[in-house]
């Protein structure tokens, strides 16, 4: 269970993000969608931990990130958008070096499931410095999953994957939530999200303009049109005339205060 409440994040005098409230439990994937610069990179970071909130707070699986940073990392995956990754370690070493930080059980076999499956294993002895961009984000996405975490975030995770692996990363997701995973993905790519989301978070410039099932999300939007694509609706919901036009928050959530920057 991922838990969000009233979440602001400010940079000096920049509000990034302001009042989020949503949640995500086992066996769901919400989709996290918004315009660039709308605050999901911040989001997704600030759940993992690296990122301290300004206001609100964080839970995963019951404990507070800021309080149990530790308890909460052991639980979570992790695939940023740009993965940093060792260039003079093997495949191989980055997944034992995460094991062992990990403490994972059955090594060898989680190892060989996960090389098999995102078609890593010729490379197990290859420098990561030396594989592709598409070989280093499946790499990261091994290491990611290797301790089984409960909560997993993908920041735009298709980049530089081909279609195989496109497929192959998207059953993963689902396969992950069918064991009870709590996952966020963000991505422009909204077929994507359209295929494998069960809910959406649609964020602009730091705003919630809805949280909720997608289903929910296009009932909101059937006074337009029947039959509106995610790509419609998300138009609709990023511009100005259609958040004072419509109510669109599945939930309805009480404004928070104005955050206050010294």
């Amino acid at each position: 269970m991922i838990h969000v409440s009233d979440f602001h994040k400010a940079y000096d005098h920049t509000i990034a993000v302001e009042g989020l409230n949503f949640e995500v439990a086992p066996g769901q994937i919400l989709g996290l969608v918004g315009p660039n610069g709308a605050g999901k990179t911040t989001t997704l970071r600030a759940i993992h931990g690296v990122l301290p909130a300004s206001r609100g707070h964080i839970e995963v699986n019951g404990k507070r990130v800021d309080e149990s940073p530790l308890e909460t990392k052991a639980s979570l995956g992790f695939i940023p958008d740009d993965p940093q990754l060792f260039a003079d370690l093997t495949v191989r070493q980055h997944l034992a070096f995460v094991a062992s930080a990990y403490r994972v059980q059955d090594v060898s076999s989680k190892t060989l499931r996960l090389l098999d499956q995102f078609e890593l294993t010729s490379k197990v002895d290859a420098r990561a410095g030396d594989l592709s961009r598409g070989m280093r984000q499946k790499l990261a996405i091994c290491c990611a999953y290797l301790h089984d975490p409960t909560a997993i975030l993908f920041d735009e995770p298709l980049t530089g994957l081909d279609p195989r692996g496109i497929r192959t990363l998207k059953q993963s997701m689902l396969q992950r939530a069918r064991d009870g995973a709590a996952v966020i993905v963000s991505s422009h790519l909204l077929a994507m999200v359209e295929d494998i989301c069960s809910h959406v978070l649609i964020l602009k410039l730091g705003s919630q303009k809805f949280f909720g099932p997608i289903d929910q999300l296009r009932l909101t939007f059937a006074d337009k049109s029947d039959g509106a694509t995610l790509e419609d609706i998300f138009f609709r919901a990023t511009e100005e005339s259609a958040t004072a036009e419509h109510s669109i928050d599945a939930t309805p959530i009480e404004s928070p205060e104005p955050v206050t920057i010294s």
